[in-house]
């Protein structure tokens, strides 16, 4: 019975931390040429897959803190990939030398700020963080 009650613990907490983060906007400065993103090609740039950015070239791809709840919720929900599989694909890259991992930042604030002044950069945020100097290419639930 213990177990049972630490087990419907746990799931509601995680049911609980998922809705409070559902709603994430990939977005691009509003300067950008890019107009639009599907999960499957937002996963094959975050995953070192893809090195263009339809429609704006090559970007310059910022990713969240690797502690974020919000890395986490991105990556699970596009690439269904835990932040420990990430890692290890862009350990992978960086050994190899094809690629250079995304530029890490602290915060949706700084994600947002960083891409608002960037016309080549990407990133993700909350989606209640969106403002008029960013552009969104995909919503995420």
């Amino acid at each position: 019975m213990k177990k049972l009650i630490i087990l419907m613990s746990l799931l509601a907490g995680l049911s609980y931390s998922s809705i409070g983060f559902a709603q994430i906007a990939v977005v691009v400065s509003a300067k950008s040429p890019a107009s639009g993103l599907n999960k499957e090609q937002t996963a094959a740039l975050f995953l070192g897959k893809s090195t263009q950015l339809p429609g704006a070239g090559s970007p310059v791809l910022v990713d969240q803190g690797e502690s974020s709840d919000v890395r986490k919720n991105f990556y699970g929900k596009v690439a269904d990939k835990t932040p420990a599989q990430v890692k290890a694909i862009w350990a992978r890259l960086v050994f190899s030398g094809k690629s250079a991992p995304p530029k890490e930042v602290a915060s949706s604030a700084d994600v947002k700020k960083l891409v608002a002044g960037n016309p080549d950069a990407v990133g993700y945020i909350e989606k209640s963080s969106v403002d008029s100097s960013v552009k969104v290419l995909l919503e995420i639930d």
